[in-house]
């Protein structure tokens, strides 16, 4: 547990930084995710499920 407090507490830390807007705490974000030099692989998108409507009855 020591260590999830320690992520929380440097997050706010960040987030108190930017005033906490998004917008610019995640453009902070990308600018050093860009400049880390490490390769980024996204994963696709996982498309929802499609369901069947079930009968009125059931429903």
């Amino acid at each position: 547990m020591k260590f999830k407090g320690e992520i929380h507490k440097i997050r706010e830390e960040h987030a108190l930084a930017f005033n906490y807007d998004l917008q610019a705490i995640c453009d902070d974000l990308r600018r050093k995710q860009a400049e880390s030099g490490r390769q980024i692989i996204s994963s696709p998108l996982k498309q929802p499920r499609q369901y069947q409507q079930l009968p009125k009855k059931l429903a």
